[in-house]
């Protein structure tokens, strides 16, 4: 599978960075107007909603509807068949992306998905007793705690909640200090989904190894992929979990999750099924050696090659030039929006997302959000739902989230500031 230049859509000589020059600076930066030329949705809406499901570039819409069309011309193996060495070509993508071995990674329908398979492989395998101890984040997202509250119930397995550091990211001193033989699973979510905060696994997984424990480290990096340098090498974590559909602009229904080599050589998904094992004889299988033995069988095969062609295009990018705007549109939006009278910018950490959150005035978040739409703005409401005891220990009710891409215009995040403030006069 190989990535499209933007320059091949542009049909001329081209590079995707400019020099921007200020008082004081002097910086290059993609350009988003070379990004928008193979981004349609970008010149119908605003959009700052890509911590939800990003707008997809071309070349990722028509991937999916070539494979689609070809099911329905010659049937849905058949195009599988057809299209089978571009489907193998899916994890050597993802594990450049990610800087792991195409062996370590699975192909699943949601980062959700890819979570939960690595919870079930470890409870399965190890099933946790009582006193066992899990550790989370503060701002852990509610999909992740809520599976982990059943098997505390169930097990008498206990949950503490490690503190957050003056910052407010995830405080990895005090992580260490409780780190002792009980603790069985540590759970972070790298950037959370509503405070623009983003915990340092790094460091994380560098104090569970210094320390010699033995928990299970999962890191739910649904929001960092394709907007942060997201190292698995690096980091260490038993498992990645992952999605495609934010700001890695891949489609909606993919996912993926990164498996360390303890994992596949520990660890047993339950349930298996007849592609992640091999059915031997009478009460006899043997587990897939890969991380295919995290993935089912039927999936859609458009989404994954959907997911490929985002990939590819994302690394033809770099995610560091990614990073780079998505960082400089998101800090514009939170001086913006926090000069305005009665708005609040409630984003934590020294080092921040691209997801920007607030709270404003009567008559709410929920109303920002659908007058924004109407003026053509796409953002997002947060609610209690993704994280209870933080917006409660806060005093919040909801907020209004919005979420740049690096090929949203510094006009466009003016138009929103300029709008959230005259919807408030």
């Amino acid at each position: 599978m190989t990535w499209v230049p933007l320059c091949e859509f542009q049909r001329e000589p081209c590079q995707p960075i400019r020099t921007i020059t200020g008082a004081d600076t002097v910086m290059t930066m993609l350009d988003p107007q070379l990004l928008r030329v193979d981004t349609p949705g970008a010149a119908q809406v605003t959009h700052l909603n890509n911590a939800g499901s990003a707008l997809p570039p071309s070349i990722v819409v028509d991937r999916q509807v070539a494979h689609l069309r070809r099911e329905s011309e010659i049937g849905g193996y058949e195009a599988h068949a057809e299209a089978a060495e571009e489907i193998a070509a899916v994890p050597g993508s993802v594990s450049r992306l990610m800087n792991c071995r195409p062996d370590q990674v699975a192909l699943v329908e949601s980062a959700t998905v890819a979570w939960d398979r690595a919870l079930q492989a470890v409870i399965h395998s190890e099933p946790l007793q009582p006193g066992d101890r899990i550790l989370i984040a503060s701002a852990e997202y509610a999909s992740n705690v809520l599976p982990l509250i059943q098997v505390a119930s169930k097990s008498g397995a206990i949950i503490d909640v490690i503190p957050d550091a003056p910052d407010g990211s995830t405080d990895v001193e005090a992580l260490t200090h409780m780190l002792d033989e009980d603790v069985r699973i540590v759970s972070i979510t790298q950037a959370p989904s509503h405070n623009g905060v983003v915990n340092d696994v790094v460091a994380i997984g560098d104090a569970l190894r210094f320390s010699g424990s033995a928990a299970w480290f999962l890191v739910d990096a649904c929001q960092s992929v394709g907007q942060l340098d997201v190292d698995a090498g690096r980091i260490g974590a038993d498992f990645i979990s992952a999605t495609g559909r934010k700001f890695l602009r891949g489609p909606r229904g993919t996912g993926f999750l990164i498996a360390s080599d303890r994992a596949l050589t520990d660890l047993e998904p339950f349930p298996l099924d007849l592609h992640s094992a091999t059915w031997t004889g009478r009460g006899t299988y043997e587990v897939a050696t890969s991380a295919g033995r995290f993935e089912s069988w039927e999936r859609s095969y458009a989404a994954l090659l959907g997911l490929g062609a985002a990939v590819d295009y994302a690394l033809g990018i770099g995610i560091g030039p990614i990073r780079e705007r998505i960082d400089y549109l998101a800090r514009n939006l939170r001086e913006g929006l926090d000069s305005i009278d009665g708005v609040r910018v409630r984003d934590r950490g020294s080092v921040r997302s691209g997801i920007v959150t607030i709270t404003v005035p009567d008559p709410g978040a929920a109303a920002m959000v659908s007058a924004l739409r109407e003026r053509g703005i796409n953002t997002s409401l947060s609610t209690p739902d993704y994280a209870p005891d933080e917006f409660a220990r806060e005093g919040i009710e909801s907020m209004v989230r919005l979420s740049p891409h690096a090929y949203t215009t510094d006009e466009e995040v003016t138009r929103a500031i300029e709008s959230v403030r005259s919807l408030l006069d």
